[in-house]
């Protein structure tokens, strides 16, 4: 049964025969959490977590994995997925996008990231009509923030939108920030909570092409998101929100998380 929000979305999405392929992009490689891809709950690599959840929530949409070895590739290709090797050297998720997509050929592609065991079938519905906006060239998602320790974060990333959607700025600051300090953070406070940005996009071939060229700008290099070096070369970023958070895997306690989540289940 879909929800009001998938189903006013849906109605933005062209038909099938013109959908975004999705594009996993799965390397082994993880500073906090090394090889997490094959780390196991109940028996299954993570890896197989998220690729049968997106099979499962979005069975129309062709789906492919960008890999840097066949370490991760065999387990995808015996349990029937469709894998592309990539270049290990290249530097990002983006640009193993980017290069499986030559082969692919599709006109536009979600990146859906190997460590998101929970998406939604609503998130992947939204990258696409945002993606449908005139002049956009990419789409990503957000969620307000519930919890003001939580837009304090650094680790958290915030983003600011105009007032057609599309992205003014990200950032690990907090953004925008409330000179008045009119309690924002209060149940009764009227005005919208920031927006923290989810690391999921959706892409035209032809900007994927041109950003994976591009070196990286210098509030990329300052801020460490890749994100912003679209935005400094001028490119429109489409921001849909949403209502729920995805569940991303980013150290072994996210994993134990899940594991708890799958348990109870």
């Amino acid at each position: 049964m879909w929800t009001t929000q998938e189903v006013e979305t849906a109605k933005n999405i062209p038909d099938s025969s013109a959908l975004p392929v999705i594009v996993v992009p799965a390397r082994l490689g993880s500073t906090r959490f090394p090889q997490k891809l094959l780390a196991e709950v109940k028996g299954k690599p993570l890896i197989l977590w998220t690729a049968e959840r997106i099979a499962e929530a979005a069975p129309e949409f062709a789906l492919h994995f960008a890999v840097d070895g066949s370490e991760i590739g065999d387990i995808l290709k015996n349990s029937g997925f469709s894998v592309v090797e990539t270049d290990p050297s290249l530097a990002s998720g983006t640009d193993r996008i980017a290069f499986a997509n030559r082969e692919i050929q599709a006109e536009a592609v979600i990146n859906v990231q190997g460590d998101e065991p929970r998406i939604e079938r609503s998130h992947i519905l939204a990258l696409v009509a945002a993606l449908s906006k005139t002049g956009a060239e990419a789409s990503t998602l957000a969620v307000p923030f519930r919890f003001e320790e939580d837009f304090l974060d650094e680790n958290q990333v915030k983003v600011v939108r105009d007032s057609e959607g599309y992205a003014l700025y990200f950032s690990r600051s907090p953004i925008p920030f409330d000179r008045s300090h009119r309690e924002a953070w209060s149940e009764k406070f009227p005005q919208p909570r920031p927006l923290k940005h989810l690391g999921l996009y959706a892409y035209k071939a032809s900007f994927l092409e041109c950003f994976s060229g591009l070196p990286p700008g210098a509030l990329e290099e300052r801020e460490k998101l890749e994100q912003l070096r679209a935005l400094e070369c001028g490119f429109k970023i489409a921001v849909s929100v949403v209502e729920s958070e995805t569940l991303g895997i980013d150290v072994p306690a996210d994993l134990v998380s899940f594991a708890r989540l799958v348990e109870s289940e």
